[in-house]
């Protein structure tokens, strides 16, 4: 009977593969060098993944997943204006606790010269739709003025992404540092979207308090399948 594959084996070389991508670019994948760090053979690269388009690809997915992890731990309740302060807060502690994959989940001049479909680059959308989901339940209930969802989203997520893009890079700096910023930057895009200066205040005060329960404590039912 043939041996399976050990899945732990498969993620610390995504997690190697995806710390020397970001480390040093590219140029630094070769399956030798990762197998090394992994303590196995080059085969175990080919085993899991196919080879090293393979393993570039899954770690795309693989920073995806784990954002949808933390993105189905938001609870649903009855201020969508908190919950979807959570989810802007899961997305910026994905960015920040897996940063490695985060370099490459959007692509760019690090995945050039690997073998990525469209649908490869396209693939992280699906954990968009937490967001216009949320975003829809705050047009219902007229905490938001009535808009496209959908729109509304992709501009939440264009300025989060944008924000955890410079606290990465270290370009947010006192007096206006990353945590001042995005609390700041969350109550701007609940008003921008329909909110008033008072409500979108109280959503997010409460959004901060309920983050770190929600966020970090696994999953009551494990982790959500891939999409």
């Amino acid at each position: 009977m043939p041996r399976k594959a050990d899945p732990n084996a498969r993620l610390a070389l995504i997690d190697i593969a995806a710390r020397l991508l970001a480390d040093e670019g590219p140029e630094a994948l070769s399956t030798r060098r990762i197998a090394a760090e992994a303590g196995t053979s080059t085969m175990a690269v080919y085993t899991h993944f196919g080879g090293m388009s393979g393993l570039v690809r899954e770690i795309v997915y693989e920073g995806f997943a784990r954002l949808q992890d933390f993105m189905t731990r938001v609870k649903q309740t009855d201020d969508p204006v908190a919950d979807l302060g959570v989810l802007g807060r899961a997305y910026r502690h994905n960015a920040l606790t897996n940063s490695h994959l985060y370099a490459a989940m959007f692509g760019g001049e690090k995945l050039s010269g690997f073998e990525l479909t469209e649908e490869d680059r396209q693939h992280g959308r699906y954990t968009l739709t937490n967001v216009v989901e949320c975003v829809t339940r705050c047009i219902t209930l007229g905490r938001f003025r009535p808009a496209d969802p959908g729109l509304v989203a992709h501009h939440m997520w264009f300025a989060v992404h944008g924000l955890v893009t410079l606290e990465l890079g270290d370009y947010l700096i006192d007096p206006w540092n990353a945590d001042a910023c995005f609390e700041t930057q969350l109550v701007a895009l609940m008003i921008g979207a329909g909110d008033t200066l008072k409500t979108a205040t109280r959503s997010v005060v409460a959004s901060a308090k309920r983050f770190p329960r929600e966020i970090t404590d696994p999953p009551p039912n494990g982790r959500p399948t891939r999409s």
